[in-house]
C-alpha cells in the first residue's frame, strides 16, 4: 500500500529542483483538498535526447507526489513551429516520441498506467478548441506573442503566421486539458505568463506554472537536437556516449555551464538518491557521495578530475541507456526510427565540423546549399554572343555571378529581379574565362523545341533564405562539394517537377520556410 504524504511532503517533492514556481499558494491550496493535476507537453520535433531525463525525473517527483500527470506529444505545435517537422512525418514522430518516451520512464522506474498521454490534433482541432483560438487571436497583439515565443519559437527574419499562433495554443491547452499547472524548461516562462494573463479574459481560471532550469548541453550552451555536439542521443552507442563525453565542456574546477556536473544534478541525483565516483585507488579510490551539494563543492576545489567525473556519469548514463537501447533493437522500432527520422541514421557530411570539401557520407539533399537569390542584374559575357551574365544576390556582402544561356528561353526583361534557386556550395565552374555558380533550372522532359526556366521559391522569399527539402531541414549542408565524389550529380538524378508543378526529390517537396518551390509551365520536367 502507498505511503500517505502531507500536503507539505508532496509540496516539497513537485517542486524540488525547480528554478521557479509561478502560483505557488494556488498548488498548496489544492494539495490541501486533492491531488495536483499535471502536464508536461513535449513539441514533436527532433529526436529526444539525454537531457529529456530532466524532466523525465520531474514527472517521476510528481507521481511519488501523487500528481495526475498528462504527457502531450504536441504534434501540431511542432509544424507551426516554422515547420520543424513536416505534416506528413507528423504521425510517426508522434509514435517515435511515444515509443522513446515511454522507454524512459520505465528505465527510472516510473509506472506508466499512472500517466495520460494524450496527442495534440486528438483535441486542437475541436470545434471548441478552434473557437477559442479565434477568441484568443482577438485579444493578443502581435507584439505579446512574438515576445512570448522569444525563446521557444524558432526566430527568423520574417516569422510566419503560425509561430505567432504558438504560444497562445499552449495557454488554451491548460484549459482543453483540465489541469492544475503546468510544468516546462524556464526558457518558456513568458508563454506561462502570456497564459496567465489571458486564460481569465476568456472566462478561464489561471493555472500555476512549474519551470525546470535550462541545463547545459555538452558544449555548456543549452543543449539542443539540432546541434550533434551539444546533445547525446538516446540511442546513441556506448562508443558514441564515450566519444561525446570524452568531447564535454568540464573544466576544472569550473563549476558554471557544466553540463555534466548538471546531469549528476537535475538526473542522477533524483533517480537515484546517490553518486559513485569511480577512480583508481592510488587518487583515492571510488567515493559514493549522497547529496550534489558535496560532489559540487568536491569538483570546485578540485578534488574531482573532469576525466572522473566524465568516467562515472558514462557508466550512470549508459544504465540508463541500456534499456531503451534494447527496446529499440526491435524490427519495428528501428523502421520507425528510420521512417520518422529518414536522414538521421548517421551524422551526413554537413553535419556540425564537417570538412570543406566534405567525404562520402550519406547521400541525402541536405548536403546541398540551396538557397534563395534574386537576380540584379543581366549583362551579355564579353565573350560570346549566347551567354550572359546574371549577378544575383543571395545575401551575402557581393552577388554570385550565374554564365547562362537562359536568355534564349527567357527575356532579359523577365531575369531582371527575379528570384531564383542558387546551389552555393557546388564549385564554380569556368565559361568562356569567368567562374559561374549554379542556378537550379527546370528542362522540359519531353518535346521539342526544348524548354528551359528557372524555379520558383514562394513569395515574400528574401535572398539568402535556404531551400531544404522536407524531412531533411534539420541538418547542415556541406561547406562545399567535392567534385570528385560525385555528390550533386548523384542526388540531381531524383530532382524533379511533379504533375502539380511542384519541385521534388524523390517525391518530397522542395521547401522554403515560406512554403513550396514550383516551376511555372513544365510539369514533369527534370531539374538540374
Amino acid at each position: 500500500m502507498m505511503e500517505q504524504l502531507s500536503p507539505e511532503v508532496k509540496y516539497n517533492l513537485i517542486t524540488r529542483n525547480l528554478q521557479e514556481v509561478l502560483g505557488e499558494e494556488k498548488v498548496k491550496q489544492i494539495l490541501q483538498e486533492r491531488e495536483l493535476k499535471v502536464y508536461w507537453g513535449t513539441a514533436t520535433t527532433g529526436k529526444p535526447h539525454v537531457a529529456y531525463f530532466v524532466p523525465m525525473s520531474k514527472i517521476a517527483d510528481f507521481l511519488r507526489a501523487g500528481c495526475e500527470v498528462t504527457i502531450l506529444f504536441a504534434d501540431l505545435h511542432a509544424y507551426l513551429d516554422n515547420m520543424k517537422a513536416p505534416w506528413e512525418l507528423l504521425e510517426l514522430r508522434v509514435k517515435y516520441y511515444e515509443q522513446v518516451i515511454k522507454a524512459m520512464l520505465e528505465s527510472i522506474g516510473v509506472p506508466l498506467e499512472k500517466l495520460r498521454f494524450v496527442k495534440g490534433t486528438d483535441f486542437q482541432l475541436s470545434r471548441e478548441y478552434t473557437l477559442d483560438v479565434y477568441r484568443l487571436s482577438s485579444m493578443v497583439t502581435e507584439h505579446d506573442a512574438k515576445k512570448a515565443g522569444a525563446e521557444v519559437v524558432k526566430q527568423v527574419e520574417h516569422p510566419l503566421l503560425s509561430g505567432l499562433l504558438y504560444p497562445g495554443l499552449q495557454a488554451l491547452d491548460e484549459e482543453h486539458l483540465k489541469v492544475d499547472a503546468q510544468f516546462g524548461g524556464v526558457d518558456q516562462r513568458k508563454i506561462f505568463t502570456l497564459a496567465e494573463k489571458y486564460l481569465p479574459s476568456l472566462g478561464y481560471a489561471k493555472r500555476a506554472h512549474l519551470m525546470n532550469p535550462m541545463v547545459p548541453g555538452l558544449t555548456g550552451a543549452k543543449m539542443s537536437s539540432s546541434e550533434e555536439e551539444s546533445k547525446i542521443d538516446l540511442l546513441d552507442s556506448k562508443e558514441d556516449v564515450k566519444k561525446k563525453l570524452k568531447k564535454a565542456f568540464c573544466e576544472p574546477g569550473n563549476i558554471q555551464n557544466n553540463g555534466v556536473l548538471s546531469f549528476v544534478k537535475h538526473v542522477l541525483f533524483p533517480l537515484r538518491g546517490e553518486f559513485r565516483i569511480k577512480r583508481d585507488p592510488k587518487w583515492g579510490g571510488d567515493k559514493v557521495y549522497s547529496g550534489f551539494e558535496e560532489v559540487e563543492q568536491d569538483f570546485a576545489v578540485e578534488s574531482i578530475h573532469p576525466g572522473d567525473l566524465k568516467a562515472s556519469v558514462e557508466v550512470a548514463l549508459n544504465e540508463l541507456l541500456d534499456p531503451i537501447r534494447k527496446k529499440f533493437e526491435s524490427p519495428e522500432l528501428r523502421k520507425l526510427t528510420n521512417s520518422a527520422y529518414p536522414n538521421s541514421s548517421k551524422t551526413t557530411a554537413g553535419g556540425k565540423g564537417a570538412k570543406a570539401g566534405g567525404d562520402d557520407g550519406d547521400l541525402v539533399p541536405s548536403r546541398l546549399d540551396i538557397r534563395v537569390g534574386k537576380i540584379v542584374s543581366v549583362e551579355k559575357h564579353p565573350d560570346a554572343d549566347s551567354l550572359y551574365l546574371e549577378k544575383i544576390d543571395v545575401g551575402e556582402p557581393e552577388p554570385r555571378v550565374v554564365v547562362s544561356g537562359l536568355v534564349a528561353y527567357v527575356s532579359q526583361e523577365e531575369l531582371q529581379d527575379r528570384a531564383v534557386l542558387l546551389l552555393c556550395n557546388l564549385k564554380p565552374q569556368k565559361m568562356r574565362g569567368i567562374e559561374s555558380q549554379a542556378m537550379l533550372l527546370c528542362a522540359s522532359s519531353d518535346g521539342e523545341p526544348r524548354r528551359v526556366e528557372p524555379l520558383d521559391p514562394p513569395e515574400g522569399s528574401s535572398p539568402g533564405e535556404r531551400v531544404f527539402v522536407e524531412g531533411y531541414e534539420s541538418e547542415k549542408p556541406d561547406d562545399r562539394l567535392n567534385p570528385k565524389k560525385k555528390v550533386w550529380e548523384k542526388l540531381q538524378v531524383d530532382l524533379k517537377v511533379s504533375d502539380e508543378f511542384v519541385a521534388q526529390w524523390k517525391d518530397k517537396k522542395l521547401m522554403t520556410k515560406l512554403g513550396q518551390i514550383t516551376c511555372k509551365t513544365l510539369r514533369g520536367g527534370s531539374i538540374s
